[in-house]
């Protein structure tokens, strides 16, 4: 079993808060992490999915008072929208009687609905985190290659053999369009948002162009942006917003899209082996997407991620806003890569006190104008030890 990342802060927020959702894609591990032993209180796991669990929750109130001494753990919440006004009565009866955390681990698939929901009724009350795939600090860098052809899904990151691997994530998509999308979103044909989805990763760590997406697809811009977003709120796409400062440029203000996990992506393309990988057109904005991801997976929530491109063609993939500082992070595939005058460019305007270029290779090295080349996993270090 692989150690998450955010077991501690899990632990520390059910210490603090009555309720704490949990959010993540299905299949990528909230349910076996919500089953590990946080607290000394005893827990209590119900599947809203499962008809047997659903019906012990028909007096909802009776049976969650009758369990206020365990930790209630309630997962696919979103197919019971009505249980968030009963768990405030409780948390607030609960409150008086002076239990204060750990009542509730609330496990949800769609970021927006579970928001919504829940922080309508349990503003003050309920604490959020975000279980993403698995990533380079959690499996080690022996494995960034295997983690970045297979992705960070457990079940695919941990088969066996590739094959097995690419069969889990061809279900994987085929349950999401047929079964799961249906339940969040308006009654959209499983195959037309498969095309839109692959291309989607056809697109990968671009800049969105509605228009284009629109005309091969045969719907209008409105639609696209429906369909986007759906899949932005199933956390599998994410839209990278670009810089936003007003510094005097012009900048191109679309949002970069990148299909989160590149297990899935390289799915959608048919790219089965690690070679197939190498060879495609699309292996430099695999491995962009693969960077942003892993990097994003460990950041704080008062960091700001943004991109920066003008319309003089200066370009940062990546920026990282820590309060004063400001890191620009360039991505590249080889293994001598080299610093274009676009980046220099775009870290004057930024004023970056931070400059990298992640690439492949393992040594840390300096190059010119204060850029470091470094590796994924040294550059995720850095990043935590701040």
């Amino acid at each position: 079993m692989i150690n998450r990342n955010i077991s501690a802060k899990l632990k520390e927020l059910l210490s603090s808060f009555p309720a704490v959702a949990l959010m993540g894609p299905r299949q990528v591990g909230k349910t076996t992490l919500a089953n590990e032993p946080f607290l000394t209180k005893e827990s209590i796991y119900l599947d809203l999915e499962s008809p047997s669990d659903l019906a012990k929750l028909s007096e909802p109130e009776l049976y969650l008072k009758q369990h206020r001494d365990k930790l209630v753990i309630l997962d696919e919440v979103h197919r019971l929208p009505n249980i968030f006004q009963v768990l405030r009565g409780i948390i607030d009866q609960n409150r008086r009687e002076g239990i204060l955390a750990g009542s509730y681990l609330l496990l949800g698939s769609a970021s927006i609905d579970l928001l919504r929901q829940s922080g309508e009724s349990l503003a003050g009350r309920i604490a959020y985190v975000n279980l993403d795939p698995l990533n380079l600090i959690e499996v080690g860098n022996a494995n960034l290659n295997k983690l970045w052809f297979r992705g960070g899904f457990p079940d695919s990151f941990l088969a066996k053999q590739d094959i097995k691997s690419n069969q889990w994530r061809a279900n994987f998509i085929k349950t999401y369009l047929e079964r799961d999308i249906p339940q969040f979103g308006p009654r959209i044909p499983a195959e037309t948002l498969r095309r839109f989805w692959t291309m989607l990763a056809h697109e990968q760590a671009n800049m969105i162009n509605a228009s284009k997406l629109a005309r091969n697809l045969g719907v209008d811009s409105k639609t696209i942006a429906n369909y986007l977003d759906l899949l932005v709120d199933l956390l599998l796409v994410r839209k990278l917003q670009p810089w936003h400062q007003n510094i005097g440029k012009r900048l191109l203000k679309s949002p970069k899209i990148y299909v989160r996990d590149t297990g899935v992506a390289h799915s959608l393309l048919n790219i089965d082996s690690f070679e197939d990988l190498l060879a495609h057109s699309t292996v430099g904005a695999s491995w962009e997407a693969f960077i942003v991801e892993n990097v994003l997976s460990i950041l704080p929530k008062s960091v700001t991620p943004n991109f920066y491109r003008s319309s003089g063609g200066a370009e940062i993939d990546l920026i990282l806003s820590f309060g004063k500082e400001i890191w620009a992070i360039e991505i590249k595939r080889s293994l001598t890569p080299k610093v274009e005058k676009g980046f220099y460019h775009g870290c004057e305007t930024i004023i970056a006190t931070q400059r990298f270029i992640v690439y492949p290779g393992e040594e840390a090295y300096p190059l010119k104008n204060d850029v470091t080349a470094i590796s994924l996993s040294e550059l995720m270090k850095r990043i935590e030890n701040i």
